[in-house]
């Protein structure tokens, strides 16, 4: 079995204690080093090129929100995964819109956390369910939500491959076309959406009945 390789990033030594002997319980995950702040963390990821990075928001030196975009701008392929207490919209609308791929709360069991791991791992994105229920209320809350310009028939495709956790390479497979078209396609999507990213994307689109509620694996899709 492929091992996951994972770097572990929290400021508290205790709990980077716990989180590695949930990740390694799983026997498919490996932590390859642990980092107690943001500049290490950066650093640990840059010499061993993880496959996913398990980040804090608040961490000494530099932030997860701060690691996230570091790792966006200069690395390809890697997972990016926030695990933290904190739940305001505020602090989940910054880490995915600097490019992370899930948001966990440590309230979460060790199954949710090991699952997470490997939806990031799989391409797919992770989602808090709490985190989600908030972000929907606050979604159908919104007073005077802006009007956003319809999609295509085709990007409506992409849109709801993307809610059911397809990669882009699974969505180009599925519709026949290159990844190249499809990138192209998202893109268009995030401009239209005003979204940072595919799960606000997806999230956007569930709340303005463009894609079942149900369809929408908002845990397990990026």
């Amino acid at each position: 079995m492929t091992s996951i390789r994972v770097i572990l990033a929290d400021d508290h030594k205790i709990v980077r204690a716990g989180i590695r002997r949930i990740l390694e319980s799983a026997g498919d995950i490996e932590v390859l080093a642990e980092a107690e702040d943001g500049e290490e963390a950066k650093a640990l990821i840059q010499h061993h090129q993880p496959d996913v990075a398990v980040l804090d928001i608040q961490m000494p030196k530099a932030s997860g929100i701060e690691v996230i975009r570091w790792a966006r701008a200069n690395l390809r392929g890697i997972g990016l995964l926030t695990l933290t207490a904190y739940d305001d919209p505020p602090y989940v609308m910054g880490v995915l819109q600097a490019g992370a791929n899930g948001y966990i709360l440590k309230t979460a069991s060790p199954n949710d956390l090991i699952q997470a791991v490997r939806d990031v791992y799989a391409g797919k994105s992770a989602l808090d369910a709490a985190i989600t229920q908030k972000l929907m209320t606050q979604i159908f809350e919104q007073k005077s939500a802006p009007s956003y310009q319809e999609l295509t028939e085709r990007e409506m495709d992409v849109l709801r491959l993307c809610a059911r956790g397809f990669t882009n390479k699974a969505i180009a497979v599925q519709l026949n076309i290159s990844d190249r078209t499809v990138q192209g396609h998202l893109a268009h999507i995030f401009d239209k959406l005003q979204a940072g990213s595919r799960t606000e994307a997806v999230m956007r689109a569930v709340s303005l009945g463009w894609v079942s509620e149900n369809a929408a694996e908002t845990s397990g899709e990026e």
